[in-house]
């Protein structure tokens, strides 16, 4: 039996021709990252290599690491096997990682969206015989609506909040998702204001995009100073003392989980709006078409009912288990942030 180009082992996804690891989640000697999120990009391995633009946000979560930053669609070799990194469009400096050999291509999507969300590099399709795609909303229930209308509700949200009195407080993960909101908010209602781990990583990307100014909130921040503004802040700091001293406020999350009905109470916020950088059933669908792929594997999310839904489209469709967790992108927070009270 042929050895498959790709195979996923107990450290990672592995290529044994090339004798490197994808997204590995433990430690190892080479590592082709696709992108940021601690669930992807972790502690501990010898050697990174990943997108330039991942680089800085590499280094500012994990340190001095050995890292080597790729150009897109700039192809390298490790032992005669091809890789190219291409934009998978789901925060800044994410991949999709094209492995070729002998004419067979493998294209890895790491976390992927094909909509473009105007921060990251958009999502490119590619062909291939085989795909690994993630699939976090692989359920039909997960449709979203035009982004642009998003972020006209949360605008109108904060603009509200303001004329009651209230401060807004707006909950995103600190890479990626609390950018695209911070990209898209409109400054003319009132500050921008960031909890310390937002503030920090924003400050690494600013020099890649152009985001509106914030305030970083400090013990020092006077409470009539923030009535009425509007707070990005992670959703690790929810509930906790940090969030106190911004009474009377509003709460509300930004996440594709909002689309399930109780999500908005269990996460305990006043407000839920749909927004995900993964993509949505239809999303998926389409990305898998039009890679002309024939086999499919499916990681992280809804895989059984999505791969079994492949298969009744006429996909060579399988699973295969990872430790990728979008949740986990929370596990670095406590870390990066500043504040004390």
């Amino acid at each position: 039996m042929k050895t498959p180009l790709l195979k996923f082992t107990d450290l990672g996804i592995y290529c044994s021709i090339a004798k490197v690891y994808l997204d590995p989640w433990k430690p190892v000697d080479k590592a082709i990252i696709s992108h940021g999120h601690a669930d992807h990009s972790r502690w501990g391995h010898k050697q990174y290599i990943t997108h330039e633009r991942n680089v800085p946000i590499v280094k500012h979560r994990l340190g001095d690491v050995n890292i080597t930053g790729k150009k897109w669609g700039e192809p390298f070799s490790i032992n005669g096997v091809k890789f190219t990194l291409y934009p998978a469009g789901h925060i800044i400096g994410s991949s999709q990682i094209r492995v070729e050999h002998k004419g067979e291509v493998w294209v890895f999507t790491g976390d992927y969206k094909i909509e473009d969300d105007g921060v990251a590099t958009p999502y490119e399709p590619l062909k291939c015989h085989t795909f690994i795609t993630e699939c976090t909303f692989g359920l039909p229930a997960f449709l979203w609506q035009p982004q642009q209308e998003v972020y006209t509700d949360i605008n109108e949200w904060w603009a509200q909040n303001k004329a009651n009195g209230q401060t807004s407080v707006l909950f995103g993960y600190s890479l990626g998702k609390a950018q695209r909101l911070l990209k898209h908010l409109d400054p003319n209602i009132g500050k921008i204001y960031t909890h310390g781990a937002i503030e920090n990583m924003t400050n690494v990307l600013r020099p890649m995009v152009n985001f509106p100014h914030t305030e970083l909130i400090t013990p020092d921040t006077k409470k009539e100073d923030i009535k009425g503004n509007i707070i990005l802040a992670p959703p690790s700091a929810q509930g906790n003392t940090w969030i106190r001293k911004m009474a009377p406020f509003e709460t509300a999350s930004a996440s594709g989980w909002m689309a399930f009905r109780g999500a908005r109470r269990r996460r305990a916020v006043d407000k839920g709006f749909v927004l995900s950088d993964h993509c949505d059933w239809q999303g998926l669908l389409s990305a898998i078409k039009n890679t002309g792929a024939n086999k499919v594997i499916c990681t992280h999310g809804y895989t059984d009912i999505f791969s079994k839904y492949l298969c009744e489209l006429g996909y060579d469709a399988r699973t295969e288990a990872t430790q990728f967790n979008e949740d986990n992108e929370e596990i670095i927070v406590a870390s990066e942030t500043t504040e004390t009270t």
